[in-house]
């Protein structure tokens, strides 16, 4: 398995531990065992932290996929695509904003914008694994430059 297709299965795979890691969190807060949710959360957290850091050194360093499908499945891939990082940028700021919030006690707060983020996440995490499956799995790419390579020559 070359570095091509192993970061964007380990990058994925921090995405999905993550998103099961919330919906843990979630019921565990539903049950208000609170320690426990906290604990789940940061975890959660810390697993998209290193799909967001993994993911960001492939774009600089080794570049992206291409679409290898049909070109008839492109624009709607390509609209997919753009939903899921929007969505994911979207759930980015809202899980940012929810740490933020439980972190100062503000919990009335945590708890309101919470469920929207959990809700968010778990879609971006369904939408991810989507793109996975799509670009590495059911229809392989080209690579793209990395982005060094683009900036400096």
């Amino acid at each position: 398995m070359s570095m091509y297709d192993l970061l964007p299965a380990i990058s994925t795979s921090f995405i999905f531990i993550s998103g099961i890691l919330v919906a843990i969190g979630w019921r565990l807060a539903i049950k208000r065992r609170l320690e426990t949710h906290k604990k789940v959360m940061i975890a959660g957290s810390i697993a998209a932290l290193l799909f967001f850091i993994i993911y960001v050194s492939r774009t600089i360093f080794v570049g992206n996929t291409e679409w290898g499908g049909p070109d008839d499945l492109k624009t709607y891939y390509m609209v997919f695509l753009f939903f899921h990082i929007t969505l994911a940028t979207v759930a980015a700021v809202f899980g940012i904003t929810t740490l933020t919030l439980a972190f100062r006690n503000s919990f009335v707060k945590h708890r309101k914008v919470g469920r929207i983020t959990s809700v968010i996440w778990l879609v971006t995490v369904v939408t991810g694994v989507i793109v996975y499956v799509l670009l590495y799995l059911m229809y392989p790419g080209g690579h793209t430059k990395p982005v060094l390579d683009v900036l400096f020559g």
